[in-house]
């Protein structure tokens, strides 16, 4: 078993050189209402849900990213209802959020 179920990673990089990054898109602010409702929805701790920041994750053409593991999904979200989706669905119930899913094409 792995010490966490599912380990989802929050891009929160920023540039100063003015290119796209996922901090221009309020990173920091959708990664903080994902801790906050895996805590409050009971979904933290080992054997469960683990949420972390990341550097650039290298899909900056859709940011803002966030990534999932083990399932290896990768997501783009606009704002705070698409980020508690993604943790109803598929961090509480393993359902991958089809809508949300960043197209393999979409990089840097």
């Amino acid at each position: 078993m792995n010490y966490f179920e599912r380990h989802i990673f929050f891009c929160t990089n920023q540039r100063d050189n003015g290119e796209r990054a996922c901090a221009q898109f309020d990173a920091n602010a959708l990664l903080e209402t994902c801790k906050v409702a895996v805590k409050t929805g009971d979904l933290a701790g080992p054997g469960k849900v683990r949420v972390s920041k990341a550097g650039c994750l290298g899909r900056c053409a859709g940011g803002p990213v966030a990534v999932v593991y083990p399932e290896s999904t990768w997501y783009s979200f606009v704002d705070r209802d698409d980020v508690l989706e993604v943790v109803e669905e598929h961090l509480r119930h393993g359902r991958v959020v089809e809508r949300l899913v960043l197209p393999d094409s979409v990089g840097v």
